[in-house]
């Protein structure tokens, strides 16, 4: 199935320029319809250069989270998406029932762990190694009304060493993110996920 993809962001737009990245070279057989950032950003001139449909729709300038919410998805109605994919996008929204199941985030730790406000960024990989983790990762999962609480997708790992520094972390899992989002966006498009009764999500075999 091709998809018609609508990107969030926020920041440098890295995870974005990854996606399409993979989409020029074969990986993922979709289109990146429209972007929307919450504000002006690194992200909005980079995605724009790279031909891309980049809207802004500025988050502190919304009386509230409904008309803001009801900006995001009226621009992922016109572009006429079929999932939306969440990058570094660090306002919260309202995700209406009909595209339940229909918005991913990637996360730079293994949820549930270093998830929820404010755990974003090097904020999390700070919180990982404070904890003394010998493990850290990234996750993959759909997006609900509740942050980093949404159905688990993919989740890939990395060693934490004793070394590491947050930057290190970083640049670790994002080595690992550049995996993950594609695998969890080309099971999307095969119709090989299902979310389960129990909230969990099933990954049908080939």
């Amino acid at each position: 199935m091709h998809l018609k993809l609508g990107a969030l962001i926020s920041g440098g737009g890295r995870t974005i320029l990854n996606l399409l990245q993979s989409i020029r070279d074969g990986g993922l057989n979709a289109e990146i319809s429209v972007v929307v950032a919450s504000r002006k950003c690194r992200g909005v001139e980079l995605l724009s250069r790279e031909g891309l449909d980049v809207r802004v729709v500025p988050y502190r300038k919304m009386p509230d989270v409904a008309t803001y919410s009801e900006a995001i998805v009226s621009h992922l109605d016109d572009a006429e998406v079929d999932l939306v994919i969440q990058g570094g996008f660090l306002s919260f929204w309202e995700v209406p029932d009909r595209y339940s199941g229909l918005v991913m985030n990637i996360h730079p730790a293994l949820l549930p762990s270093f998830g929820g406000k404010g755990m974003y960024g090097m904020h999390v990989h700070q919180a990982v190694l404070e904890r003394g983790c010998k493990v850290s990762g990234c996750t993959v999962h759909f997006v609900n009304n509740e942050y980093d609480a949404g159905p688990i997708i993919v989740q890939r790992t990395v060693q934490v060493r004793e070394d590491d520094s947050p930057e290190t972390l970083a640049a670790k899992v994002f080595e690992q993110e550049c995996i993950a989002y594609p695998e969890a966006i080309r099971l999307f498009s095969e119709g090989r996920l299902r979310v389960a009764p129990g909230g969990t999500v099933e990954v049908s075999r080939d």
